[in-house]
């Protein structure tokens, strides 16, 4: 019986590409999400990131673009990253960019992730969600600033 190891995406250091080369993460120190967000921001980040696990609806090609491998990957590195949000595991800035891009798509695509059905299936009002998810992307702002336009790999 071969037991296969889960790769994991929440180490910093280099991490083969799905051609086996070694790329390097953005350079930036591993943080804690306590000592970025408040508690309810990082609740929201672990309830939005349990959606890709319900009632949203991604494609491999976009959970590449939001820095994944494939839909399968986004579902299991969501897990791994709503464990680490809710134990205070210290995250790589590519971690906290897959993170923000995951649930902003999440939240407002109704083609890709819960849209329009946000506040029936998480319970969370939209006006209250995007006055916290901005919030959020403030204070994420220097950490995932190596990202902005380009896939959180």
């Amino acid at each position: 019986m071969v037991i296969h190891k889960p790769r994991n995406i929440l180490r910093r250091a280099a991490v083969p590409d799905r051609c086996g080369e070694e790329m390097s993460l953005m350079s930036g120190p591993d943080v804690a999400a306590s000592e970025l967000l408040a508690e309810d921001e990082i609740r929201l980040l672990r309830r939005a990131l349990l959606e890709w696990s319900g009632p949203a609806k991604c494609s491999d090609q976009i959970a590449v673009g939001m820095g994944f491998a494939d839909v399968q990957d986004l579902l299991d590195q969501s897990s791994r990253l709503r464990s680490a949000l809710h134990d205070d595991v210290p995250l790589a800035p590519a971690n906290w960019a897959r993170t923000l891009l995951a649930v902003e798509i999440v939240f407002v695509s109704d083609l890709a992730g819960s849209g329009v059905e946000w506040q029936t299936t998480t319970g969370l009002p939209d006006e209250l969600t995007i006055r916290t998810l901005r919030s959020i992307q403030r204070k994420l702002a220097r950490t995932v600033s190596p990202f902005y336009g380009k896939s959180p790999r």
